[in-house]
């Protein structure tokens, strides 16, 4: 059981211990003797309820739930109303989880890598043309090349679309691609590199730092689905190279410029030489 669980118990069980103590109370102060003992024992159990609270308010949702109940218990109410306490501070925790409190949007780190049987040269063409995503991979609606440092996006989440502008603001040709992204839904910022593993093999690795913003993009971040899409999509690209890019090699005309600070500082494209996929 990790801490927060463990918390989380010990307040629920220290909400029940806490009405079983008031009722003893009322019950031995009927009884002269019984008063002193009552006291001292109140006075323990409200330096541990302290203990506990102080706990209990770092903790997630569920636990100042159970945070809420014990001080409804403690101010007098039933435990009817403590309930009612406990259902409505676990609401209103979760829900300021999802759609934020005001605070920082939390980013969620996603590196993903994949093995292609094909040359360095042929992969990183393929993956410049940018164009060519909506026809392999699944969630991608539509790219705009708008100019060669700046791309437009429209992409599927759940049962709506999101657009989203991306600038490169650097790309080094056969070696990385790194962008930064805006959106009103929430963007992505991201490097793309292509590593050489042997003549016929490249590595493709993905590091992406995604800020959710929208609701479906918070709902989906809580399991983590744009990490599975990215690995999705990584997937589909591989597919799309192994099976048509090294077929047809001579089709795939990459963009050979480079890009430094956001501008293009080498738009040479010379003729590209033939790829050798023996």
């Amino acid at each position: 059981m990790n801490l927060r669980a463990g918390v989380a118990t010990g307040v629920a069980i220290g909400a029940g211990g806490y009405l079983a103590a008031r009722l003893a109370g009322t019950a031995l102060r009927r009884f002269r003797p019984g008063r002193r003992l009552v006291a001292n024992y109140e006075a323990r159990l409200d330096r541990a309820a302290r203990r506990l609270v102080a706990k209990a308010e770092r903790g997630g949702p569920l636990t100042k739930a159970a945070l809420a109940g014990v001080r409804a218990l403690a101010q007098g109410k039933s435990p009817f109303r403590a309930l009612l306490s406990f259902g409505w501070t676990a609401l209103k925790e979760t829900l300021a989880g999802i759609f934020g409190s005001g605070k920082k949007v939390k980013v969620t780190n996603i590196v993903e890598q994949t093995d292609i049987g094909a040359p360095r040269r042929l992969v990183y063409d393929q993956w410049t043309l940018f164009q060519d995503f909506p026809s392999f991979m699944k969630k991608v609606v539509s790219v705009n090349q708008v100019s060669d440092e700046k791309v437009d996006w429209k992409a599927k989440i759940f049962w709506s679309t999101r657009t989203w502008e991306s600038t490169i603001v650097e790309q080094v040709p056969d070696r990385h691609i790194v962008w930064r992204s805006t959106g009103a839904k929430g963007h992505v910022d991201g490097t793309v590199s292509f590593h050489e593993l042997a003549p016929n093999m490249t590595r493709v690795l993905v590091v992406l730092e995604y800020y959710p913003r929208g609701l479906f993009e918070r709902i989906g971040n809580l399991w983590r689905a744009q990490g599975r899409r990215a690995r999705l999509e990584l997937k589909h690209f591989r597919r799309h190279v192994m099976t048509h890019s090294l077929l047809h090699p001579d089709e795939v005309r990459g963009w050979r410029g480079e890009i430094r600070d956001s501008e293009v500082v080498s738009s040479h494209e010379p003729e590209r030489e033939a790829v050798t996929t023996a």
